[in-house]
């Protein structure tokens, strides 16, 4: 078990999957021949065709990282004046409570937990969509959606400082920034989450799921629209509909990241308020614009250190271990006496 351990981070988190925006393109960087050698010509099929293109996307990769540089320390100090002088709305939203979520999710629940719970049980409470492993069911109640979107839509017109929730989406809010782990995102996952991921995803560690990123990501017509192509730092990933009123803006999947296929094929699934959709964090996966209207998503990026420490699902390689904040990326130190012995690397926890 990794209680007591601090969590840390890969080093090529400073180094690798930066996110070119306005050319839809993820990039590795070290330094500028580098990234002209590597991604030169996908910068020009992309429409970045003259010097000037260039240095401006050059620009923007470079800003990304002095960020991720600067993001234990910022977010740390974004934290601590948060929780000092934001007033919330809905405090009642900030520790879970069994009224918040859907009774049939309950009872979702209720069966993992049963001794004789099995995977093709519980697939008869749970909508599947093709052999992707993506599966949607109820979270939350409808009324908790409304509260939660408030809160959030309150502290969003607040004068408190905010981050952004990852490289490719900028509207939203860090839920660890906001106060909301330690009460409420961390019993769901152990209480309530983990029980269905260990049925749904036993070889991704879906058992001992020990760390977590969570963030809301908010969609407007003069915001972010959608959201490009990508993988989730994830083992497995929670996307839970919280509302508001929207139109369009579905998600769509395609391969597995370490599987890809010369010609993926697309699966387009619908969002259903206060439901939530399970997946695969190397998934591969993005959202359709929105047609009109706003909408919010509840993110979590679920993760068993007890698989990531093995291999970095972002470079593919044995992590580099660095410090980090919180929960991390979810690797943690690996003991000698941890080292697998069996294909079974939740023992490890």
């Amino acid at each position: 078990m990794s209680a007591g351990r601090p969590f840390l981070a890969c080093a090529c988190f400073f180094s690798d999957n930066v996110f070119v925006g306005r050319y839809g393109l993820h990039v590795r960087y070290r330094d500028e021949g580098q990234l002209r050698r590597d991604y030169g010509r996908a910068l020009r099929e992309r429409g970045c065709r003259s010097e000037e293109d260039f240095r401006a996307a050059l620009r923007e990769i470079e800003a990304e990282v002095q960020r991720r540089k600067q993001l234990i320390h910022q977010s740390v100090e974004r934290k601590a004046i948060i929780s000092k002088c934001y007033k919330r709305k809905h405090p009642e939203v900030y520790i879970l409570q069994d009224s918040f979520l859907a009774p049939d999710f309950l009872e979702i629940v209720r069966y993992c937990t049963s001794p004789d719970a099995h995977l093709h049980g519980l697939l008869r409470y749970i909508e599947s969509f093709s052999d992707k492993r993506i599966y949607r069911l109820p979270v939350f109640t409808e009324e908790f959606c409304r509260a939660f979107v408030d809160e959030l839509e309150n502290f969003e017109q607040s004068d408190m400082p905010k981050g952004r929730p990852n490289t490719m989406n900028n509207y939203g809010v860090l839920l660890n920034e906001l106060g909301m782990d330690e009460t409420f995102i961390t019993p769901l996952r152990e209480k309530y989450l983990q029980p269905v991921t260990a049925l749904l995803y036993p070889d991704l560690g879906g058992a001992c799921l020990d760390s977590h990123k969570a963030f809301v990501v908010k969609y407007s017509l003069h915001e972010d629209l959608d959201l490009s192509s990508h993988y989730d730092n994830a083992e497995v990933t929670l996307n839970v509909s919280l509302g508001k009123d929207f139109t369009e803006g579905n998600l769509y999947f395609g391969d597995f990241s370490q599987d890809p296929s010369p010609v993926p094929k697309y699966l387009e699934i619908e969002h259903v308020g206060a439901q939530g959709l399970l997946h695969r964090g190397g998934q591969i996966h993005g959202a359709l614009p929105i047609a009109s209207g706003e909408r919010w998503n509840l993110i979590i990026w679920m993760r068993s250190s007890a698989i990531r420490n093995q291999l970095c699902p972002m470079c593919n390689k044995k992590p580099e271990l660095v410090e980090a904040e919180g929960f991390g990326d979810g690797f943690t130190e690996t003991l000698e006496d941890d080292a697998p012995e069996t294909v079974n690397l939740c023992s490890l926890w």
